[in-house]
């Protein structure tokens, strides 16, 4: 059979064509089709099983995730993938990209989204069981892994944010670009100001606990992928991100957030009230939009004005709420 490569059933690109004859002298097996995810991201069907091939700029970054989802594993949290050792010739590397070799979780009919209560509670609960193991492996990284700096993250998101005005202005309504200035300018000064965690409670943070790093197998077992921004810091920093994934599916509603365990600690403290505040999904968004010009697109722009417009006001009781907690 004829190995196909593919991207949205284009078959002629050359550089996928490159990619599968170098692929089929390393591999032990015979490539049927290989498909392109995202960049750098493959699916690769063979005779014996499929697996997902992944790219890293760098022999450093593909051993340390190698290493680290093998940590993981060992210690006992199993619920991820783990790296295959193909190569005949290790590590592959192609057009200047070292490549790993990944199990493939074959996905259930039903994917892992946040609009579902029994996910989110699932989800959180996976983070938990991540941060119960990295916990133990951090002094193991400490030298190999950044230490986790949302303040400054979160300024430079800002700064961009304010760079990008000349473009926004045709979005978003002038008012509304003035409060989430000054939300994001309120809570980077009350974080900067209240005391920071200990470092005896200090993880390996997973780092984009984003919907799409979720994957439930098709035995209805929920896996934890894609390790590419992980750190060393407080757990509660994944909490926040994960809080700020799923609030607008709660309608912003900080009861409905208290009702999971973890993210009730998070209002117990003025550092967490003051980072809930700020509006860094909008922030995010918006700068990638601009980067990657899609505001030429009205049906990729639909969903980022109703996170940006239409959820203000629900967002805006919200802000409310937690400086009402952080007042009194």
């Amino acid at each position: 059979m004829k190995a196909v490569t593919s991207k949205d059933n284009v078959k002629g690109d050359d550089h996928h064509s490159r990619l599968l004859s170098y692929l089929q002298k390393q591999i032990p097996w015979t490539i049927l089709e290989i498909n392109q995810i995202r960049q750098n991201v493959f699916k690769v069907e063979t005779n014996h099983t499929p697996f997902i091939l992944k790219g890293f700029h760098s022999y450093h970054k593909f051993k340390l995730q190698e290493t680290f989802t093998s940590s993981l594993i060992k210690e006992g949290f199993v619920h991820t993938y783990s790296f295959l050792p193909l190569a005949k010739d290790p590590p592959l590397f192609f057009d200047g990209i070292y490549f790993g070799c990944l199990f493939y979780i074959l996905p259930s009919e039903q994917p892992f989204t946040y609009q579902n209560e029994k996910n989110r509670k699932e989800g959180l609960n996976l983070i938990d069981k991540f941060h119960h193991v990295s916990k133990k492996l951090k002094d193991r990284y400490v030298t190999l892994l950044p230490p986790h700096h949302q303040q400054d993250k979160w300024r430079i998101r800002t700064v961009q944010f304010k760079k990008n005005e000349s473009i926004l202005k045709y979005f978003i309504p002038k008012e509304i670009m003035a409060e989430y200035l000054a939300w994001a300018d309120w809570s980077l000064s009350g974080m900067g100001e209240t005391e920071h965690t200990k470092e005896a409670n200090e993880v390996i943070l997973h780092g984009d606990v984003a919907h799409h790093n979720f994957i439930r197998d098709d035995s209805n077992q929920l896996f934890l992928i894609d390790f590419d921004l992980i750190s060393i810091g407080q757990k509660e920093y994944d909490y926040l991100q994960y809080a700020n994934r799923i609030l607008p599916t709660l309608d912003w509603e900080i009861n409905e957030m208290e009702k999971f365990p973890q993210l009730k600690e998070l209002t117990t403290s003025n550092q967490s009230l003051y980072a809930l505040s700020y509006p860094t999904d909008v922030f995010r968004e918006w700068n990638r939009c601009i980067r990657e010009r899609t505001y030429i697109y009205p049906k990729k722009m639909r969903p980022l004005l109703s996170l940006t417009i239409d959820q203000f006001q629900k967002r805006k009781l919200f802000v409310e709420e937690l400086k009402k907690r952080i007042d009194g």
